[in-house]
């Protein structure tokens, strides 16, 4: 299929219809026709399962359950970092903010204000940097965190639902602004860093440690929860689970100025582990 026929379908495919349907046929336990699907994937996208703690595929009840399949214990050694990569992926983009702008793509910039659907919270990351990872269909899908940090707050963004692939990437502007997305906002040192869980094509839901799956539901406008400091506090490690995908999407890292100086110079398409060195 050529990038602009792709393009074409994905403005007038009924997305969410596509995306809720894919959902609801991925929680489906199936026996043998679930273990054969999970073949089939592991086939055409060469999973490698010698990493996952469950390596056999008849060991998932659902396509869900295999897609959000945990790691064997030390496969994913963590880098001694400030910063290292919270997923297996790739690099879609990488590099400073720039007049409160993104990169998305050559040609192509975004507001940050318009991801984040906070215009107080873009200015206090204004000259820092950002990395965007692209997680295909073959990678582990628990997102990890980047760094040690106390949650601050969750807010879920209503958008539309276009694949994030790179040829949507290129295409389409304000992609990663047009999607719906999860932004979690963490405090280290007094300083924030920001996640954001993008949503996709066939991304069944989101979920995060601390709240469970955040979509559905899709309401159709912003909510948001604050998490204050205290008692009920809730504070992560350096590479502890905080959230996934129910089917693959993209994660963006967004640091302050102050930490943003040692941040690399990765180059589109580089393949990235979970827990190697950022910064």
């Amino acid at each position: 299929m050529s990038p602009a026929t792709f393009l074409f379908l994905q403005r007038v495919l009924p997305k969410r219809r596509l995306t809720e349907l894919m959902g609801w046929l991925a929680s489906r336990q199936a026996g043998a026709l679930t273990h054969w699907v999970i073949r089939r994937f592991i086939a055409r996208y060469r999973v490698d399962m010698s990493e996952a703690a469950l390596p056999d595929p008849a060991a998932y009840s659902s396509f869900n359950e295999f897609f959000t399949r945990p790691l064997a214990e030390g496969v994913r050694p963590l880098a001694v970092s400030d910063y290292v990569c919270p997923v297996d992926g790739a690099v879609s983009q990488c590099g400073p903010i720039e007049q409160g702008q993104v990169l998305q793509a050559k040609g192509h910039r975004y507001a940050l204000e318009a991801l984040l659907a906070d215009g107080e919270r873009a200015r206090s990351l204004a000259g820092g940097a950002f990395a965007t990872l692209y997680l295909s269909p073959r990678d582990y899908h628990r997102i990890h965190m980047p760094a040690s940090g106390r949650l601050v707050s969750m807010t879920h963004v209503p958008g539309t639902l276009y694949s994030v692939n790179p040829v949507t990437v290129e295409g389409i502007p304000d992609l990663f602004a047009r999607n719906e997305r999860v932004v979690c906002v963490f405090e280290r040192g007094g300083r924030p860093f920001v996640m954001v869980l993008v949503g996709a094509t066939i991304v069944g839901s989101m979920a995060t440690v601390w709240h469970g799956q955040v979509n559905p539901p899709r309401p159709g406008t912003v909510r948001h929860w604050a998490y204050p400091d205290g008692e009920a506090a809730v504070h992560l490690s350096q590479g502890e689970e905080m959230g996934r995908f129910l089917l693959g999407s993209t994660v963006i890292l967004l640091v302050p100025p102050a930490d943003a100086g040692a941040w690399p110079g990765w180059q589109p398409g580089r393949p990235v582990r979970l827990g190697e060195a950022i910064a």
